[in-house]
């Protein structure tokens, strides 16, 4: 009998589900500093905030100037602000929009073998979008965290459940679901970027020869995929943290919130943070697409051993 090889057997939906989730809860931990950065960068010359409490405002200058800063004003313990909330994101977000991404696109093709660029875009926009729907709240509280600034009793979030209480409490249960229209059109956008260019890079590697099916052809993917992501979404991805994190009444919308930064900071207030997210976002690929990979063939082999009497 010819042994069994984890790549030669498709992986199940299940397997891809799973995967997806428990491969970016071991991307965030090592990416959250970077995250965390970015919100702080992107909210930079907002005059107020639900979170921004406990201090005068405080100037931020690239990446490690801000990392620096708050290590130096807050501790290190605030570049981790938000990390329970960000894994209850990762876990619920990634299952849903990479885990599915694979069947979502069969679905739009009817089980064709040619996967057109049309397939991958409206696979990437449904997966983006259920995404969102599932895993907004935790979206918001990891923001909220992530952008106030305070120590012990200024803070106004003290624990993870407590904060989707107060949330829900001051601002209705609508609270939680704040920002769901631009973070489902950023999500499209990150989606249809993100897993259409690392589809593409992947196929166009493999079929070239270039590259075997194995981690340096998944980091390549995975870091070009992160790169054209963030030059595409950093606008959308700016006005969705400026507007989750605003305080009631700011802005009348996302529209509105993007016409204010427009007018009183210009057109690069839409890229503020960009270094910070394209680290974070291409290094986050990296982890999390190459752990994905390994991920799905460990689960598939595990699952051969399992189903394969002695």
């Amino acid at each position: 009998m010819v042994g069994f090889r984890a790549g030669d057997v498709p992986p199940t939906a299940t397997v891809k589900f799973i995967g997806a989730g428990t491969a970016a809860c071991i991307a965030d931990p090592f990416t959250f500093p970077l995250d965390t950065a970015k919100v702080r960068l992107q909210i930079q010359g907002e005059t107020k905030g639900p979170a921004n409490t406990g201090h005068g405002p405080v100037k931020y200058r690239g990446v490690f100037g801000t990392i620096s800063t708050m290590v130096r004003v807050e501790g290190p313990r605030s570049l981790y602000s938000g990390l329970v909330a960000g894994l209850q994101r990762q876990m619920s977000f990634a299952s849903v929009r990479i885990g599915l991404y694979d069947s979502v696109k069969q679905f739009y093709t009817k089980g064709s073998d040619h996967v057109g660029i049309g397939s991958r875009l409206m696979a990437g926009c449904t997966t983006g979008a259920m995404a969102v729907a599932v895993a907004q709240p935790t979206d918001v509280v990891k923001v909220r965290f992530q952008a106030q600034i305070g120590a012990g009793a200024n803070k106004r979030y003290n624990g993870t459940m407590a904060a989707y209480r107060t949330i829900a409490k001051e601002e209705g249960f609508r609270g939680l679901w704040k920002g769901t229209g631009p973070n489902i059109t950023r999500n499209a956008i990150v989606n249809c970027t993100e897993l259409v260019t690392y589809d593409l890079i992947k196929d166009a590697l493999l079929k070239s020869s270039l590259m075997t099916d194995d981690l340096p052809c998944h980091f390549t993917s995975a870091f070009g995929a992160g790169f054209c992501t963030t030059v595409i979404a950093s606008p959308v991805d700016v006005v969705k943290t400026r507007y989750m994190n605003s305080a009631q009444g700011q802005y009348s919308g996302a529209l509105n919130c993007a016409v204010a930064m427009l007018t009183k900071e210009g057109p690069k207030a839409f890229y503020k943070g960009f270094m910070p997210s394209f680290l974070r976002l291409g290094s986050w690929n990296v982890v999390m697409f190459v752990t994905y990979e390994q991920l799905k063939r460990a689960m598939m082999a595990a699952r051969h051993n399992w189903v394969t009497p002695l």
